[in-house]
């Protein structure tokens, strides 16, 4: 009687399955960490900031007012012009046009009028021209994009980004103030 040990490795089909399962789990998990594909934090971002200011559109036909927003490297906020003071002053008492920070992460990019504007990390302060010490030589402050009573806005191009990985999303605005999403190809 002889015994005849029979060795058995694994077969190319079995290393094919565990090499598929790898891959799908690794898929699975770049795509939760943001790493591959579109980023939902910039599009949501990104639409917020567009209703928000179709919003200030709205406003100001209805009630002949004028907006301006200012971008911040990662924050923004909207301004109002009072025509009886003939200044700009913060949008106060009202949540939709309260002062807003990006998420960790994100910045902004823009671009008026085809040219590109630098932005600050901090918000311009709005000089009072009848304070006292203030000379007439300060230079009075202006929002980066106007929204006028007639709907009309300046043309820009705001563009969210988020360095760490490269993505990038973009809004146009032109100016009768049509808003248009753009993807990161057009």
């Amino acid at each position: 009687m002889s015994t005849f040990r029979h060795e058995r490795g694994f077969t190319l089909i079995e290393i094919l399955v565990v090499v598929i399962i790898i891959a799908i789990i690794s898929g699975v998990a770049l795509m939760s960490m943001n790493l591959i594909g579109d980023d939902r934090d910039l599009d949501t971002e990104r639409k917020r900031l567009a209703t928000l200011i179709e919003l200030a559109q709205d406003e100001a036909v209805m009630q002949g007012r004028e907006f301006g927003l200012e971008l911040m490297t990662s924050t923004y906020r909207f301004v109002e012009f009072d025509p009886f003071e003939y200044r700009w002053s913060e949008v106060r008492d009202d949540e939709l046009f309260r002062v807003r920070q990006l998420p960790e992460g994100m910045e902004f990019e823009l671009y008026v009028e085809d040219k590109r504007i630098f932005l600050e990390n901090d918000a311009k302060k709005i000089e009072d021209p009848d304070e006292a010490g203030t000379s007439l030589t300060v230079e009075s402050y202006a929002p980066h994009i106007f929204v006028f009573s007639s709907g009309e806005t300046t043309s820009f191009e705001i563009r969210l980004k988020r360095p760490v990985n490269d993505q990038q999303l973009a809004m146009r605005g032109n100016v009768l103030g049509a808003i248009e999403l753009v993807d990161r190809e057009d």
